[in-house]
């Protein structure tokens, strides 16, 4: 496997031309079952698999999850925001550093609960949101772009997917990176 593949397991998140109602739906889906894909993937690792690494120098299985749970807290807090605010900036952060703190080495589970909340209270804005709701946007000033809250949907659903495939190849490889 070449190290993009390590890197991007299910491919680079592609927007589609066209955002239909099927695809926001499936999208849905894939966000509304990742805590419990992950609770399933890792609830009989031990502590020292949880260390287990997706790639050479990347992160472990417990980073990951733990990142999954920042990230998606800022992603729902970017979602209220373009919900109330109009087009707003939002705040990007470094997720390497955050990665690198104390409370990266806390039990997976207290980040698996905060998902299953989370992502209850994300997919229940998601599905009630109008069509004028869904163009609403908000502006990355990293990636110098704007975003509609219909293509975050998207990435978010992506992000999911990609992440899940990085704890799925660590399992994979058991520990063979360090």
């Amino acid at each position: 496997m070449t190290l993009d593949q390590l890197k991007y397991p299910i491919g680079t998140f592609i927007n589609p031309a066209e955002i239909t109602p099927q695809q926001l739906k499936t999208w849905t889906k894939d966000i509304a079952e990742l805590p419990a894909e992950i609770t399933n993937l890792t609830k009989d690792l031990s502590e020292e698999q949880l260390y287990w690494q997706y790639r050479p120098e990347g992160w472990t299985i417990k980073q990951v999850i733990h990142h999954l749970a920042d990230s998606h807290m800022n992603s729902i807090i970017r979602f209220k925001i373009a919900l109330t605010e109009k087009d707003p900036a939002i705040r990007g952060y470094d997720e390497t550093a955050w990665a690198q703190l104390d409370d990266y080495s806390c039990d997976i589970h207290q980040s698996l609960i905060l998902l299953e909340g989370l992502h209850h209270r994300w997919v229940k804005l998601i599905e009630n949101f109008s069509e004028n709701e869904l163009q609403k946007t908000f502006y990355h000033p990293e990636r110098k772009q704007k975003f509609t809250l219909k293509t975050a949907i998207g990435m978010y659903a992506w992000h999911s997917k990609h992440h899940l495939g990085h704890i799925e190849q660590a399992i994979k490889f058991q520990g063979e990176f360090k």
